[in-house]
Parts: structure tokens; sequence; C-alpha cells
């Protein structure tokens, strides 16, 4: 269950949370959650599996990409903490020596769970836009279900357009990994 703090957070509360608690800064708010739920960390771990070599290590497909588990983004005034981002090596053509990253991610990954998929869809989605990254996809492995979005940066305001929303064992080809395909279900525990 998420817990919200009333108080201007700082970073230093970040840094007093218990192991067991990740924590996010939103709007000035502290929040919290427990570490994923076995079958949330499957997904993550299942889609970072199958992303990994053909993007991140350039086996089986185009390469060119840092994919990361949980990293800790600076962006602005926010703290926040995807399940999974990551970036084109042509924008960030090295790691950054610090514990978190200022540049946003192109794409990001959030697996949903009854503790997170407000904090997820409201808080976190409008934040991203904002901050410009390009590629959004949200994972629900209890409905096992896969949310593809796209940056749309032709209004006054960023904002994301669904394009497409798959289920079940659905083929998996989308931006910005639809150089390979996969069965969502290999997502599901």
């Amino acid at each position: 269950m998420s817990q919200t703090a009333t108080c201007p957070a700082r970073y230093d509360d970040l840094l007093a949370l218990p192991e067991h608690l990740v924590g996010e800064i939103i709007g000035g708010e502290l929040h919290t959650h427990p570490r994923p739920a076995p079958k949330h960390a499957r997904a993550y771990s299942a889609l970072t599996g199958t992303l990994w070599n053909p993007y991140d290590n350039g086996t089986g497909g185009p390469g060119g990409w840092w994919i990361l588990d949980e990293p800790e983004l600076h962006l602005g005034d926010d703290v926040l903490v995807p399940d999974l981002a990551g970036w084109r090596r042509e924008r960030m053509p090295a790691l950054p020596d610090t514990s978190w990253f200022e540049l946003a991610p192109d794409w990001v990954c959030e697996i949903l769970s009854p503790s997170t998929a407000r904090t997820d869809r409201v808080l976190k989605m409008p934040r991203y836009a904002s901050a410009g990254v390009a590629h959004l996809w949200l994972i629900d492995p209890d409905l096992q279900t896969l949310e593809v979005y796209r940056l749309d940066t032709a209004h006054d305001a960023p904002h994301w357009l669904l394009l497409d929303s798959l289920e079940g064992n659905a083929t998996v080809s989308q931006p910005p990994f639809d150089a390979i395909e996969f069965p969502l279900s290999d997502l599901w525990a």
C-alpha cells in the first residue's frame, strides 16, 4: 500500500527509508510502496531478459540501447523509479557516474500492481510526458495486459497516445522495440 507524507519531501527522506520500501518524490510528496510482489517481479525480469540481448547487447537485434531495472530518475524536482527504462546510446553514450539519471529515458515501463497503479497512471505518466520520454509501456500482470503509448508533442502540452492494447498471449512487436517479436505470455508467472 502506498503511503504519502504531508511535509515537503527531501532526498534525505528517500535515503532514510527501510530497504523493503521503494520511495519516490512526486510533486514534493514522498510516496512509498513495498518491493514488488512475485508476479510483478517476474514480469519485469522476463521483459528485461527479452529485451537485453537484442537491444542492450546487440545480439539478434539492432542494439544501441541501455536497458535498466529500477533506475532512479531525477526529472526536475521529481525523483521517480520506473520498473524498467531504456536510453538510446546515441543520446546517452555512457552511463553516468552518479547513482541516478538526470537525462530522461527514451522508454519507460511500469508494471502495475494494486498498490502502484494509481501513482503510475495519475502521477507519473504526466511527469514522464513533461520530461520528454518518447515511449511508455504499462504492464498489468493480474489482467495480463500491455498498453503501449507514444508521446505526442504536436499540441501545446505533450500527452500520451495509446498505440495498442494487448492481452494474454498476443504477439508483441511494439515501438520502440518492434524489431523483435515475443509472446506476451512470456511475462506471466
